[in-house]
C-alpha cells in the first residue's frame, strides 16, 4: 500500500526536519502550564511547507499534556468572534465540570455570553448556543478590543485555577481583519501581563508578520516568529526513505537525490513525489529511472490541483501579473520589473498586486519587492501560459 500522503493538512507518514521547533514549542507551553512567561508564536511560511501538519501536531502534544486547546482556522469569509466563540464554549463546558474550576469557568461562560450578545450585530456569523444568562457589565460593551480581553482574562483565570493553560491553534491567520487582529494582540499582551495562562500559537503566510506590526506596535516583542521552510536535505531524503524502509522498500541514493532535487524540499512536492514514484517503482530498489518515469505524473497532478485550485480565483488580470512575475523567474522581483515585463506603470498595477497579497498569492519580502508565496508557482505559470500570447 502506498504510504505517502500528499494532501491539504494531511499528516505525512514522517514528519522529519521539524523536531527541533516542536521541542521548542513544548517548553513554552509548559511554561505557560506552569504560570513562567513565554511568547506565544506566529509559524510563517510559504505554501506547502507543512505549517498546518506542524500545527496540529503542536495541537496534539499541548493536548497530551494537559492544556486546553482550541483548534480554528481563520477562513477568509468569517470573522474572528465567529471562530472563537464555539471553540471557548466547549473550553468553558470542560473547565465547569471540574470542581476546582467551576466557580471561575461559569463565570467566564457568563462573560461568553455577553460577547456574543453584544458582538452579534457587528458580526452576524457569531453562531453558538449558550446556557447561563450573560453578566451586565462583563464583555458586553460592544467593542471588540475591550471585550475579547475581558473574556480572555476570565478564561485564563479559570485555566490558572485548575493549573492548566488555554492554547489557541490558529491556522491562516493572515486572513483575519486587521482590527481582529489588534484586538487578539491587546488581549494576548493583558493576558501575558497578568502572568494568566493564555497562549496563541498561530500559523500564516510570510505577510502575517507584518500585518501584526501593523495591527499593533508592540507585536513583535510578544511573539516569537520561527520561519518554516523546505526541509534541509537530510531531512528531507528521511520523509522520502523511511517510510518506504518500514514498508521494506529502498531507494537508490541517486533515485533519492533527484527527488529532492526536484522538489526542493518542500514537504508536499515530497509526498507528491513519493506517491507517483511509489505507483512507478516495480521492485525495490527503487531507481533513477523510475523518478525520471513518475515526474511527469508528479507535476500533471501538482498542475491539476495544488497550483490549478489556486489558479482559478484569479482574475485575467492578476493571472497576468503573475505570469509576468514567472518570466522573471522564482522572484522576488521588483515592482517595477514586473511592470516592465507588462509594459505597464507601476502606479497602474498597484491595485491588481494588493488584490494578489489579499488573495494569498503572493507577499512582500521588502519594500518595493514582490514574491510568490506558492513554491514553484513560476514554473507553472509558464506551463499553464507559454509563449508570448500573454502579453497581449
Amino acid at each position: 500500500m502506498n504510504p505517502y500522503a500528499p494532501g491539504a493538512g494531511t499528516p505525512p507518514p514522517e514528519l522529519a526536519g521539524r523536531d527541533e521547533l516542536r521541542e521548542t514549542m513544548r517548553i513554552a507551553l509548559e511554561r505557560v502550564r506552569r504560570g513562567f512567561p513565554a511568547k506565544s508564536v506566529l509559524m510563517i511560511g510559504l505554501r506547502g511547507v507543512g505549517k498546518t501538519v506542524l500545527l496540529d501536531r503542536i495541537c496534539d502534544d499541548a493536548e497530551a499534556a494537559g492544556l486546553q486547546t482550541m483548534r480554528m482556522e481563520a477562513p477568509e469569509s468569517r470573522s474572528l468572534p465567529a471562530i472563537l466563540a464555539p471553540q471557548l464554549r466547549q473550553v468553558l463546558t470542560r473547565l465547569s465540570r471540574r470542581e476546582r474550576t467551576r466557580d471561575l469557568a461559569r463565570r467566564a461562560q457568563r462573560a461568553l455570553a455577553g460577547f456574543v450578545g453584544a458582538l452579534k450585530m457587528k458580526y452576524e456569523d457569531i453562531e453558538v448556543g449558550l446556557d447561563l444568562e450573560p453578566e451586565r457589565g462583563l464583555a458586553d460593551n460592544g467593542d471588540l478590543e475591550h471585550d475579547l480581553r475581558v473574556l480572555l482574562e476570565a478564561t485564563g483565570e479559570a485555566a490558572k485555577a485548575g493549573d492548566t493553560a488555554l492554547a489557541l491553534f490558529i491556522d491562516e491567520l493572515q486572513y483575519v481583519e486587521e482590527d481582529e487582529l489588534a484586538a487578539l494582540i491587546m488581549a494576548l499582551h493583558r493576558t501575558a501581563q497578568r502572568s494568566l495562562p493564555v497562549v496563541l500559537v498561530g500559523a500564516g503566510l510570510p505577510q502575517l508578520r507584518g500585518r501584526s506590526g501593523r495591527a499593533k506596535s508592540y507585536a513583535e516583542r510578544l511573539f516569537d516568529f520561527p520561519v518554516v521552510g523546505p526541509l534541509p536535505p537530510e531531512a528531507a531524503r528521511v520523509a522520502i526513505s523511511k517510510p518506504a524502509e518500514d514498508a521494506g522498500i529502498e531507494f537508490n541514493a541517486d533515485a533519492l537525490e533527484r527527488i529532492v532535487e526536484a522538489t526542493q524540499g518542500y514537504p508536499y512536492f515530497l509526498q507528491e513525489w513519493g506517491k507517483h514514484v511509489w505507483n512507478e517503482a516495480a521492485a525495490s530498489p527503487v531507481t533513477l529511472r523510475d523518478v525520471e518515469a513518475a515526474s511527469a505524473s508528479a507535476i500533471t497532478s501538482l498542475d491539476e490541483s495544488f497550483f490549478r485550485v489556486r489558479l482559478d480565483r484569479l482574475t485575467p488580470s492578476e493571472k497576468k501579473y503573475l505570469r509576468a512575475m514567472a518570466e522573471r523567474g522564482p522572484g522576488p522581483h521588483r515592482s517595477g520589473d514586473i511592470a516592465d515585463e507588462l509594459g505597464r506603470k507601476v502606479t497602474s498595477l498597484g491595485p491588481t498586486r494588493s488584490s494578489l497579497i489579499a488573495k494569498g498569492m503572493v507577499w512582500s519580502p521588502s519594500h518595493g519587492d514582490t514574491a510568490f508565496t506558492v513554491p514553484l508557482f513560476d514554473e507553472f505559470m509558464r506551463r499553464i501560459m507559454p509563449g508570448d500570447d500573454w502579453r497581449r
